[in-house]
């Protein structure tokens, strides 16, 4: 008698124990130290109401790091003694599909936990470089499709949408039709992809900022003038690097996309420059670049995230994996310790 009520409850207090082991989704969910960042207006804020513009660094593809044996708490404790409060997570498309998706996501885990541990929010970016709506692509590490783009998209808001410290879904890299070689995207084509990917990752529970590329490798909002995309809660991306003008830049800057910043937050998710001329990805400074960069997104409240905290990656901020600094890492590294 006794052997047969065991029997019986025994599947219901199983259940019970099983409920309340906590699954690697409620594990990305539970970190919730950090204040909830949202949209009000032109500005990111904080519950208590507190404003932010945001100074951070991009980190190189967690699959490269792991693969370099460098991926440790210990490597985001270095950004975090550099004075970052954001960092950008790149995450290749195929890297993504390598990797597979169970291993990669308890890189994306570890890497929310220590940045929650830190005290520093998350981008997680789906990094593709092309013409997503014709699925042509730069290179074939950004190979992807639409289904892939999207199911990622599901999967990161099902994880880590109501974790707080994934502040932000840069949803895609930069988008470009490469002159016309990656063939056609219009505006409104590109619009109704993001509201896809917005509505789907809304749908799914997520609560982080969509943050919005614009064309010319994510260098132009001028479309924005006239037709934002159609969704309340988004910020839009640029991706300011020296090559795109001449001296004197600042006019540029605001035609292509300063001046969207009274109305929407504006994040240059990539901002980097190299003094080697002769690097093999030239973003060689012209002694004025970095003179009247960060003077001018400070200006405009335009929060930034340095490329890239990496030492072999163009333009590379390390020598080695230590966190000693290159000429440019140094640089990086004093405008972030310089608070405003």
């Amino acid at each position: 008698m006794i052997k047969r009520t065991i029997n019986k409850l025994f599947p219901a207090f199983l259940a019970t124990v099983l409920l309340l082991i906590p699954t690697a989704q409620t594990v990305a969910q539970a970190t919730a130290a950090l204040p909830r960042v949202s949209v009000k207006g032109a500005y990111f804020v904080q519950e208590n109401g507190d404003t932010l513009v945001f100074r951070g660094l991009s980190i190189s593809d967690p699959d490269k790091i792991k693969s370099a044996g460098r991926w440790s708490k210990r490597h985001f404790e270095i950004i975090k003694g550099w004075g970052a409060q954001l960092v950008r997570i790149p995450v290749h498309p195929s890297a993504w599909r390598a990797r597979g998706e169970a291993d990669y996501l308890k890189m994306l885990d570890e890497a929310v936990q220590w940045c929650t541990e830190l005290g520093m929010y998350v981008i997680i970016d789906w990094h593709s470089i092309g013409n997503l709506q014709m699925e042509l692509f730069q290179d074939p590490m950004y190979d992807t499709t639409k289904k892939e783009t999207f199911t990622f998209w599901r999967t990161m808001a099902r994880r880590y949408g109501k974790n707080p410290t994934v502040a932000f879904f840069e949803l895609y890299n930069e988008p470009t039709i490469y002159n016309g070689e990656l063939g056609q995207c219009s505006w409104a084509e590109w619009q109704q992809l993001m509201v896809q990917c917005i509505d789907l990752v809304r749908a799914n529970g997520a609560e982080a900022i969509p943050l919005l590329a614009g064309f010319d490798w994510a260098y132009d909002l001028q479309p924005i003038h006239f037709e934002p995309i159609p969704r309340e809660g988004v910020a839009y991306v640029t991706h300011p690097y020296p090559g795109k003008n001449k001296a004197p830049r600042e006019g540029n800057w605001e035609r292509h996309f300063g001046f969207a910043a009274g109305r929407f937050p504006i994040v240059a998710t990539e901002v980097g420059f190299s003094y080697d001329a002769h690097a093999p990805v030239p973003l060689p400074d012209d002694g004025i670049y970095t003179k009247t960069l960060l003077p001018y997104l400070k200006s405009k409240n335009i929060s930034w995230v340095a490329w890239v905290f990496d030492p072999s990656w163009e333009p590379p901020m390390l020598k080695d994996w230590n966190g000693t600094p290159t000429a440019e890492g140094e640089y990086w590294r004093k405008a972030l310790m310089d608070k405003p």
